[in-house]
């Protein structure tokens, strides 16, 4: 599960982010409220703390899958692109498993001007010998009624449930923060200042990950509390020679 304007069962106003929500219990989701995007309530830096996207930088997260082991490599590239007339980042996700490539996604993200990240869409492809097999999951938002929905907040509290993407019966994945100002350890070092968000996809029920992110790195832990037995922490973070390693 990887990741609209609006929330469960509510709305949200991209400039002021003014919000009217919903506690549901999981993993029902409610029908999502379109709200109209303004391009100009968007920024092209996306430094949201926990969540910053400096292009040339790429991060590994390695771990296993039911005693497989499995990585993540994500790299945010020097590429964009236009969706619903705002400018995202396109960050290259690829999986492996036993160090075959499984999976390959291009996600897009953009920032608004208050400084919440939003999730406009991916386009993944499941890689079998080599092969691209399909194209499940994929969507992009202002396309057959999907809509972009937040990755991340500019001030996360712990709270209700909310909608992180909005494709019916395509991608439909629902977050909620659980814990702020958790200490965690990984390879990659300590971290004191770690936001744990809780997610999940009515689409996939039984399925629950939780996901660490650091501030001024992104994330750092994910593993699975229903469904495989399946974790991954960061291992290294690397750059190109433009781009400084945080």
């Amino acid at each position: 599960m990887n990741r609209r304007v609006f929330m469960l069962s509510g709305t949200v106003a991209i400039g002021a982010l003014v919000t009217n929500r919903v506690t549901l219990a999981m993993p029902a989701a409610a029908p999502a409220t379109p709200v109209a995007i303004d391009p100009a309530d968007f920024v092209t830096t996306i430094d949201n703390p926990y969540f910053p996207l400096t292009p040339g930088t790429t991060m590994n997260l390695e771990g296993s899958s039911e005693g497989t082991p499995i990585r993540v490599e994500t790299t945010v590239t020097h590429e964009t692109k236009t969706i619903m007339g705002v400018e995202c980042a396109v960050v290259h996700d690829v999986g492996y498993e036993d160090g075959d490539v499984t999976e390959d996604t291009l996600d897009w993200y953009a920032q608004d001007k208050d400084g919440n990240v939003w999730y406009f869409g991916e386009a993944t492809k499941t890689i079998e010998n080599g092969e691209a097999v399909d194209t499940k999951g994929s969507w992009e938002a202002g396309v057959d009624g999907a809509m972009p929905g937040i990755i991340m907040w500019a001030d996360p509290k712990v709270g209700e449930p909310y909608a992180q993407e909005y494709a019916p019966g395509v991608a439909e994945d629902m977050a909620q923060i659980v814990r702020t100002g958790e200490k965690v350890t990984v390879a990659y070092g300590a971290f004191s200042d770690v936001l744990v968000i809780k997610e999940w996809n009515p689409l996939d029920p039984g399925v629950v990950e939780e996901k660490s992110y650091a501030s001024g790195i992104g994330v750092i832990l994910e593993q699975t509390l229903e469904g495989e037995n399946e974790r991954v922490e960061l291992i290294d973070i690397r750059a190109d020679a433009a781009t400084p390693v945080p």
